[in-house]
Parts: C-alpha cells; sequence; structure tokens
C-alpha cells in the first residue's frame, strides 16, 4: 500500500518501537498523532520529529479513548493508519506469585481489551478511505509462550487470534483496510528492560521491518528470531517451548 500524505495514530508513540515507527513515518510525509499516558514523554518525541502531533490518552480508559476520537474527527477528519502498540507487561514466577489475576488483567486491558475497544471505535473513519491499514503488535511469545512472562504471552496470543479473525472478517467484506501484525523478537527498549531487552534487536529494525511489510502487503511481519521460532513451533512444539524457556528470544 501507499503510505506517504496519510495521517497515522501510534499508541505508545512516546518511546521505543512506536517511536521509531512515527519517525519513520513523519519521515516519509505523512501526518503521525502519537498517544500515550506520559504527557513529558510525548512531548519530548513530538518535538524531536517533523509532522507529529500528540495527545495525551490512556488507551484502556473509555472516556479518554473518547476524547482522542473526537478529536481525530474534529482535528483531522479521517484517519489512514492506525498503529496498536501499546503494552504491559510483569515478569514474574506462576509458581511463586500470589497476586497472577491482578497482573493478568493489567496485561490483557492494555493488550487485548483496549486494542478491541480503540480499533472498535477507529474502524467506521479508517473503512471511509480508499486504503488503510491496522497494525497490531504481538510477539514471539503469540506462539511459543515464555514461562517468565506467562500472561504476557496469553496476551500477545490472543491478540495474534483476534488479528487473524479480523483480517479475515475486513477481507471476506471486501473492506479497504488492510490487517498486519507485527510479531518482534525481544527488543532493546526501555519497555522491556525486566526481561533482558538489553539483548534484543534495535527497535529502529522493527520499524523498517514494519514500514517495508506496509509498503508491500505482507500482513504477517515475523522478524529475527520470531520467524524461525514460529516454523519451529509448527514443526516441533516441545522443541521450541524448551527453547524459548532456555534461551532470552522474546
Amino acid at each position: 500500500m501507499n503510505i506517504t500524505n496519510k495521517i497515522a495514530l501510534v499508541t505508545g508513540g512516546g518511546s521505543g518501537i512506536g517511536f521509531e515507527t512515527a519517525k519513520l513515518l513523519s519521515d516519509k510525509g505523512n501526518k503521525v498523532i502519537i498517544i500515550g499516558r506520559n504527557e513529558a514523554k510525548l512531548q519530548k518525541a513530538a518535538a524531536q520529529l517533523k509532522n507529529v502531533s500528540y495527545i495525551v490518552t490512556d488507551i484502556t480508559d473509555e472516556a479518554s479513548v473518547e476524547k482522542l476520537v473526537s478529536y481525530i474527527n474534529s482535528q483531522f477528519g479521517k484517519l489512514d493508519i492506525l498503529v496498536n502498540n501499546a503494552g504491559n507487561a510483569f515478569a514474574y514466577d506462576l509458581a511463586a506469585e500470589s497476586n497472577t489475576y491482578q497482573k493478568a488483567y493489567d496485561e490483557f486491558n492494555t493488550n487485548f481489551f483496549a486494542i478491541l475497544r480503540l480499533t472498535d471505535k477507529l474502524l467506521p473513519v479508517l473503512s471511509k478511505q480508499a486504503e488503510a491499514a491496522i497494525v497490531n503488535v504481538s510477539s514471539i511469545v503469540a506462539f511459543v509462550p515464555s514461562g517468565d512472562i506467562a500472561t504476557y504471552s496469553a496476551s500477545k496470543a490472543a491478540l495474534h487470534s483476534y488479528t487473524l479473525s479480523l483480517r479475515h472478517a475486513l477481507e471476506r467484506t471486501a473492506s479497504t483496510v488492510k490487517v498486519f501484525e507485527l510479531m518482534p523478537p525481544l527488543v532493546n527498549t526501555e519497555f522491556s528492560k525486566e526481561i533482558g531487552g538489553e539483548n534484543g534487536i534495535p527497535p529502529s529494525v522493527v520499524a523498517e521491518d514494519l514500514i517495508n511489510a506496509l509498503e508491500n502487503n505482507v500482513y504477517e511481519v515475523r522478524m529475527g528470531n520470531t520467524e524461525y521460532v514460529y516454523n519451529l513451533s509448527l514443526s516441533s512444539p516441545a522443541e521450541a517451548f524448551a527453547m524459548m524457556n532456555t534461551r532470552g528470544d522474546h
């Protein structure tokens, strides 16, 4: 698809994969809106980029999302690209944890339910465009869970399943909205520090792969070790699980 002269919304755009994606999209002549909960972080990010504005938004809060949708409709009147990138994760031992429910609830609220609500709210405006895209950022652990981020893995598996179904539903109705899934391995970001993110690939590499996928209509973007783990999970699930739980691929 053509990704110039578009209007794009990137959740979690103040840092990491979101920031690098916003940068590349803005470099291609798009107007980009970045959102997140931390205004100082958003302000700093937007100041480093061209054609980028921000609005403080908590995607887990319905009133905040309604405000965002109203802002997009009133200030831009359209939206071409939605990048669902914001995430939440906890690293912990299931056998030792006494608060698994709350951690899982918080992860699913951000990584799954908030994405469903935001996508539902913005799909009507996306559908009005001659060509539009939804990008859901899942993870290598959508295919093979990692024990130290077990409930995060589960939330990404749910997002992967939803993404497949959404793509199928929109294709069946001849919608102009294309659905992409970005599935990175471990990425070196502030978000991933708790799980050894310093050993991960640069977020700029992930963003570059996403831009290339959008331009070439590659709907499942499995970069780095994700492609290997995905194929191994098909041929030998036990071996894939053992590898993911002895190496820092997630």
